[in-house]
């Protein structure tokens, strides 16, 4: 492909001025997009701790839940469910991880249950479950936030990893192609003036 454009000192300086600035540029972005990894690979092992406390707390939660069967019955226990009120116990709110909005869970952690009258007030069993459960609820809170960060990272570093290699692979290469020209236009103009002052003081 032919290079347009004309070969001056000026165009020189504004070339080489463009050049560190891309360069400077995709220096940048090759390390966001390594501090990117590492923070995904992060993520990756805290989901993965997450995941497993999530088993375990769930089959605590079933099996305290099996024991709340055995002393309530369970006609009795579905008459408690009913008779709690369904609340939104977390909120969500933006924050920035280099550059990137991602949603952070907010929440207060309660171990509190509403409870009717005083037959279920006074069953162990059924505390228990009601505070496993919960744990596992907010456990998942967490394991969303995780999840989700990472998938919005993982984002970032795609459009990081196009923008580095449309530094890499074009502009910078077709600068330095630029450049170049550039100066091997400009040595062989200074060459043709010196031979051609030459010639002319030869004849003098």
């Amino acid at each position: 492909m032919a290079i347009k454009i004309t070969p001056t000192k000026a165009n020189l300086i504004k070339a080489k001025g463009r050049l560190n600035f891309s360069e400077k540029g995709y220096d940048l972005l090759d390390k966001k997009r390594t501090i990117l990894i590492q923070e995904i690979m992060q993520l990756v092992k805290e989901a993965e701790l997450i995941e497993k406390e999530i088993g375990q707390m769930f089959r605590e939660a079933y099996e305290a839940l099996q024991q709340v069967c055995i002393s309530m019955g369970l006609n009795h226990l579905e008459e408690f469910t009913l008779s709690v009120v369904p609340e939104m116990s977390f909120e969500i709110r933006a924050k920035s991880v280099m550059g990137v909005d991602i949603p952070e869970v907010i929440y207060t952690e309660k171990n509190e249950k509403i409870l009717s009258s005083g037959f279920y007030e006074n069953n162990p069993a059924l505390d228990i479950a009601i505070r496993k459960f919960d744990d596992v609820k907010h456990l998942s809170y967490q394991l969303a936030q995780v999840e989700t960060t990472a998938y919005k990272l993982s984002l970032e570093i795609k459009k990081t990893q196009k923008s580095a290699n449309a530094l890499d692979k074009i502009q910078i290469p077709r600068l330095k192609e630029e450049i170049k020209y550039i100066q091997d236009t400009i040595e062989e103009k200074e060459r043709e003036e010196f031979f051609r002052l030459k010639k002319v003081k030869n004849k003098r």
